[in-house]
Formats: structure tokens, C-alpha cells, sequence
């Protein structure tokens, strides 16, 4: 399933950024965060530096480490996305953190959320993607 739309065009001469599988679990009643996952393909060297949502005051990008036999999470500045790699954003490791949610997240649903991408010239793409709310990964 192909659940983007590229807003910002290609990043890059010749090359892209694709997303594919983007979901977010659903959430349950008061709950204020929701994690997102997503892979992404590119051509050339970039990084995701941000992330933002109308369903969230704050998104970040996080990824989850066993530290000394404990499970931490930490935000990241921003996410390497080496050329002709995929990276996947998925329970457990990496993944982007809606914070202070404005609703609850319910199973059908579309989550907009807008990637912002840099280049290693230092241009700047941006990439508006749907995330469905569903219980399991697609």
C-alpha cells in the first residue's frame, strides 16, 4: 500500500524519497501520545529533520535503545536516510511520537502528517503523507 503525496517534488536531481506503510496504532481513550510508522526509500543522501501533525501539538522522531538491561526512548535532531536504503520506522525502534493529541486516534482514520527532508546541499523538501490508523502493521 502507497500512502503519500509529495508536496515539496523531487529532492534531489534524479532521485526521491518514497513512503510506503505509514500507520499509527490507535489509541485509547485520554491517551495523549500515538506512535507512527512508516518505511522510507530515497536515491539520495538526506535526512528527515522534522516532523508535524494537525492531530498533535508536537512530533517527533524517537527511537527506542535497551540500555543497561532498560528500555529507553530518545528523541532524535534528526534521521539519516542513507541512499538506495530503506529505513524503517516500526514498534520497538525508530518511529515518530505525536504528543498532546487533539483527539483519539480511531481504527479507519487518516492521520495527515507533513516530513520535512534536507539534502546534503542543504535544500529543503517537504512531504505530506496519510498514516491510517490500523491495530496491526500493514
Amino acid at each position: 500500500m502507497l500512502v503519500f503525496c509529495l508536496s515539496g517534488g523531487a529532492i534531489g536531481a534524479g532521485g526521491a524519497v518514497t513512503i510506503t506503510h505509514a500507520w499509527v496504532m490507535p489509541t485509547a481513550p485520554g491517551q495523549s501520545v500515538a506512535g507512527v510508522y512508516l518505511q522510507i526509500d530515497n536515491a539520495v543522501p538526506a535526512k528527515l529533520i522534522a516532523v508535524s501533525s494537525p492531530v498533535a501539538a508536537n512530533a517527533e522522531i524517537h527511537v527506542m535503545r535497551l540500555e543497561n538491561n532498560v528500555m529507553e526512548m530518545r528523541q532524535l535532531k534528526s534521521l539519516d536516510l542513507p541512499p538506495r536504503q530503506t529505513v524503517k520506522l516500526e514498534p520497538g525502534g525508530l518511529h515518530i511520537m505525536l504528543l498532546n493529541l487533539k483527539k483519539r486516534l480511531e481504527p479507519g482514520d487518516r492521520v495527515p502528517l507533513t516530513l520535512t527532508f534536507q539534502l546534503d546541499n542543504g535544500s529543503k523538501s517537504v512531504m505530506d503523507v496519510q498514516a491510517e490508523v490500523r491495530s496491526t502493521a500493514p
